[in-house]
């Protein structure tokens, strides 16, 4: 016989599995700190391809200028300022990234555990059920 009670259980339950389920279980099934490493990793090469393009197009912006001072600029200062402001840029972005894929972490682990315990809810009413 079905229960009124588990069956709205296990509709939540299937409607969580078929939406933010998929992707909290993906987070889910790595350690907090691989997680958090892996993506820092990928933040940290968006970075550096995202500041490659934008100095990219400071230089093509700025090419006429650049091209008449080059004699007289001190190119290896130059290219300490460029790499100075390069780590700047990394660094910042992944102390966001670690910020914000910490929450998410942290978010999808205290749905699954909510997850979990309907799970055990679910199969309680089983046993109870199957005892009667």
């Amino acid at each position: 016989m079905l229960s009124q009670e588990r069956i709205q259980l296990m509709t939540k339950m299937a409607s969580y599995e078929e939406h933010e389920g998929k992707k909290y279980m993906a987070i889910g099934s790595y350690f907090r700190s691989d997680y958090i490493g892996l993506q820092i990793i990928k933040s940290i090469i968006c970075a550096t391809l995202a500041y490659l393009v934008l100095f990219g197009m400071y230089l093509f912006y700025e090419f006429e200028n650049f091209m008449q001072d080059i004699y007289k600029m001190d190119l290896l200062e130059f290219g300490k300022s460029v790499l100075f402001y390069y780590f700047i840029f990394v660094l910042i972005y992944g102390v966001i990234s670690y910020v914000v894929y910490s929450y998410r972490y942290h978010k999808a682990k205290k749905s699954l555990k909510r997850y979990y315990h309907h799970l055990k809810q679910l199969a309680a009413m089983y046993d109870l059920e199957t005892r009667k």
